[in-house]
C-alpha cells in the first residue's frame, strides 16, 4: 500500500518534470489562449489517468493522486482546463469498470474541481489556496473510501497515509512548478539581457555584432546586399555636462524610439554604446539608405526632446553610410566604412548624411 502511493507520488514529479520541459515557453496561466487552455487540460487528464494505472486496487476501488494534476489545471488555468481534465479522468475511469466505485468517483472528481476552481479565484494567498484545495480532496476522499470500503483495520492505516501522502505530493508539485516557472523566467530576462540595451530597450552591440555576421552568412543565398547607417549624437558630452547624466538619459530613450519608427520593420536598430546608434539595412542599396539617414536627420533635427524638470532641448545628429556593393566590395568592411562615413560628417559641419563612397 506504502509502496503504490509512493509510486504514485514519484509519477507525478516524473510527469511534472515532463509538461516543465515541453511547456517551458508557454506554461499554463488564467491567460493563455483557448486553444493552449484546451491543449493543456487534456495533458492534465491523460497524467490523471496514468496514475489511475498504478493505485491501490481494493477490490473494485482504486486508490491514487488523480487529483493533483485537476487541482493544478483549476489552480493555473482556471475552470476551462480543469472542466476538461476531469471529463477525462471520469472517461478514463469508466474504462477501467463500471460499478459503484467508478461512479463514487466521478462524485469524489466533480466535487474536488468545482471546489478548486473556487478556490483558485478567491483573493487570498497561494499557500493558503494549495492547503484549502489539498484538505477539501482528503475529506472527501475520506468520505468516499468510508463508503466504498467496509474493512476499519485497512481504513485505519489507509486514510492517514493517504492524507500524507496527498499533502507531500500536492506541495511538491506547486513547489516545483514554481520553482521551474521562476527559473525559466530568470532565464529568458538574463538571456533578454544579454543582447538588449537596457537604458533604450534596443539591440546592443553584442546583438549587433550577431545580426551583422548573420547577415553577412546570408549574403547571395537569401539577401544580395545591406546597408549600414552609423548615428552619433551631436555635441553629447556638452547635453551631459550642462543638464545632467539622467538627462542625457532621456535624450538617448528618446532617439531610441525615433530611431525605431522611422525604419521599416525588419531593419536592425541597435545602440553600440554611448551616444553611438546603427542601423542594418538589409536588401537596401546606398540610394535607399541616403534616403533613411536623411529622413533620421530631419526628424531627430525637428523633434523636441523632453526634459524630466520642463523644458525641452534641440538635438541633431550626425550619420554615416555604408552599403555592399554600392560603396564597399567587402561586406566585412562596412562596419569600418560607416564608420569613416560618420567620421567625415562630424569634421564637415554636424547634423548632416555622409556616404562613404563620396568621400574616397
Amino acid at each position: 500500500m506504502i509502496k503504490d502511493l509512493f509510486t504514485n507520488l514519484a509519477i507525478v514529479v516524473s510527469l511534472l518534470f515532463l509538461y516543465s520541459h515541453i511547456f517551458s515557453t508557454s506554461p499554463l496561466t488564467k491567460d493563455s489562449t483557448f486553444l493552449r487552455k484546451i491543449l493543456l487540460g487534456v495533458v492534465g487528464g491523460l497524467f490523471s489517468n496514468i496514475l489511475m494505472q498504478y493505485g491501490i486496487r481494493i477490490d473494485t476501488t482504486i486508490v491514487d493522486l488523480r487529483h493533483i494534476p485537476i487541482i493544478l489545471l483549476a489552480f493555473f488555468g482556471g475552470s476551462l482546463p480543469a472542466f476538461i481534465g476531469m471529463v477525462l479522468v471520469i472517461i478514463g475511469r469508466f474504462f477501467i469498470g463500471v460499478n459503484t466505485s467508478a461512479y463514487a468517483s466521478v462524485i469524489l472528481m466533480v466535487l474536488i474541481t468545482l471546489f478548486s476552481i473556487l478556490i483558485s479565484s478567491q483573493r487570498i494567498s497561494k499557500k493558503n489556496k494549495v492547503i484549502w484545495m489539498l484538505t477539501f480532496s482528503n475529506i472527501i476522499f475520506t468520505f468516499v473510501i468510508i463508503y466504498l470500503v467496509n474493512d476499519l483495520s485497512l481504513l485505519v492505516k489507509l486514510i492517514p497515509l493517504y492524507w500524507i501522502i496527498s499533502y507531500i505530493a500536492g506541495f511538491l508539485s506547486f513547489y516545483i512548478l514554481d520553482f521551474i516557472r521562476k527559473s525559466q523566467f530568470l532565464l529568458e530576462k538574463y538571456k533578454s539581457e544579454s543582447t538588449t540595451d537596457g537604458l533604450t530597450g534596443l539591440n546592443n552591440v553584442r546583438k549587433f555584432d550577431e545580426v551583422f555576421n548573420s547577415l553577412l552568412n546570408e549574403l547571395n543565398k537569401s539577401i544580395q546586399s545591406f546597408s549600414l547607417l552609423y548615428i552619433d549624437i551631436d555635441f553629447f558630452k556638452k547635453i551631459n555636462d550642462t543638464y545632467g547624466h539622467s538627462e542625457g538619459d532621456l535624450v538617448l530613450k528618446r532617439l531610441g524610439t525615433l530611431l525605431t519608427v522611422s525604419t521599416r520593420n525588419f531593419d536592425i536598430v541597435s545602440r553600440n554604446g554611448g551616444e553611438e546608434f546603427t542601423i542594418l539595412l538589409p536588401d537596401t542599396s546606398v540610394a535607399r539608405a541616403m534616403d533613411i539617414a536623411e529622413h533620421i536627420r530631419k526628424t531627430v533635427e525637428n523633434t523636441e526632446f523632453p526634459l524630466s524638470g520642463g523644458g525641452v532641448i534641440k538635438v541633431t545628429v550626425s550619420i554615416g553610410v555604408a552599403s555592399y556593393k554600392d560603396t564597399t566590395d567587402n561586406p566585412s568592411m562596412l562596419i569600418e566604412d560607416a564608420d569613416k562615413a560618420l567620421y567625415v560628417a562630424k569634421k564637415t559641419g554636424r547634423n548632416k548624411v555622409c556616404c562613404h563612397n563620396s568621400i574616397d
